[in-house]
């Protein structure tokens, strides 16, 4: 008899409002009334149109807003059995946090109205719950708020912040988070911030300058979280850096390991090596621009710093980079591709039911 098999899981799958109109229905007074960014006004022009040929919703709503064709196409029609879903939106880039608060709480209430309880795929649908890191007190009372919800399994973050993730300041953030038992997802977020920049050195000056340094964003929060001791005080918290960057960390963990032992006596309270932090506490999703691609030395690349253990394949669906497993680098073993394919997922996410090989 054939052993079943992990479930494929999509770990990153973009989801939004259908317009400007359908959003402000959700919020309540003042911010109904209030004006903000739209999600589409980017920093950068990419490189061609800025979603998939095909992803429109029915009437001209807006690509990733129809539960029923996102779900056709991502578990139907690429073979999917789960998708964890991640709402896009502007609000963590604002510089009003109290409206960002409301465009969060506005969009948790539409994915799980929308998405996750009601359609015929809200059964295989994984939510994330989107939180201001501006507003420590309102992100863990929107934590406590979903926490108990079945199909919420995340809580997201962007990545663009005023100070890197290991502050003190996002102390009660981690506490909620591991309180809850729900890892913490990290990604870019949309639209145009004043206050945000999208890398550490601030706005780049082209669309390639930033696709490239992007990945470095996450690197950095990630080391500073490593080096303010955020993973020894909170041993159950789970970080995912979900748009990209798991080619970023084996080179730089290795030139945090040169330090990790010399400097102790600068950073008392992270007492292992660095890359020590990374095992049961960092995850990565897998995207088109993320390496080393066909070369032949692939899964031996995916083996370092185990990152086997650690990558996750994620469509970003709707996107203009939306990939397919068929994407992934054909050097990976059966193993290996079974893994982020669906097994770390499954058991990141508690998503333990086996499929029949």
């Amino acid at each position: 008899m054939t052993s079943p098999t992990p479930p494929r899981i999509d770990a990153s799958v973009h989801v939004f409002f259908k317009d400007g109109a359908d959003l402000r229905r959700h919020l309540r007074e003042p911010f109904r009334s209030r004006g903000f960014p739209d999600p589409d006004v980017a920093w950068y022009s990419r490189p061609g149109p800025k979603y998939a040929e095909g992803t429109d919703g029915a009437d001209g709503a807006h690509p990733g807003s129809d539960p029923a064709l996102v779900g056709r196409q991502v578990l139907d029609e690429r073979g999917f059995d789960y998708a964890v879903l991640h709402p896009m939106s502007v609000a963590g880039t604002l510089p009003d946090w109290h409206l960002g608060t409301a465009l969060y709480a506005a969009t948790n209430q539409m994915l799980a109205e929308r998405w996750l309880e009601s359609g015929p795929y809200a059964d295989r649908f994984r939510g994330t719950v989107r939180v201001n890191p501006n507003d420590v007190e309102g992100a863990v009372r929107e934590i406590e708020r979903w926490r108990d919800h079945p199909r919420m399994v995340q809580i997201g973050l962007p990545v663009q912040t005023q100070a890197p993730y290991g502050r003190p300041y996002f102390k009660p953030l981690w506490r909620a988070a591991c309180d809850a038992g729900m890892p913490v997802a990290v990604h870019l977020e949309m639209g145009v911030g004043i206050t945000h920049p999208p890398t550490p050195s601030g706005p780049t000056r082209t669309y390639s300058h930033h696709a490239a340094y992007q990945p470095m964003t996450y690197i950095w929060h990630l080391l500073n979280m490593i080096a303010e001791g955020v993973f020894q005080e909170f041993p159950e918290l789970k970080v995912i850096w979900a748009d990209g960057a798991g080619d970023m960390v084996t080179p730089f963990m290795w030139r945090m390991d040169t330090f990790g032992r010399p400097h102790l006596e600068q950073t008392p309270w992270a007492p292992k090596m660095p890359s020590d932090y990374l095992r049961d506490h960092i995850y990565f999703v897998h995207g088109m621009l993320d390496g080393p691609g066909e070369a032949e030395y692939a899964s031996e690349w995916l083996r370092m710093t185990g990152k086997e253990d650690m990558v996750m394949f994620g469509s970003s669906y709707p996107d203009w980079q939306t990939v397919s497993p068929e994407d992934l680098p054909p050097g990976w073993s059966a193993e290996q591709r079974a893994k982020v394919l669906g097994g770390t997922a499954a058991g990141l996410f508690g998503i333990d039911r086996l499929v029949p090989a």
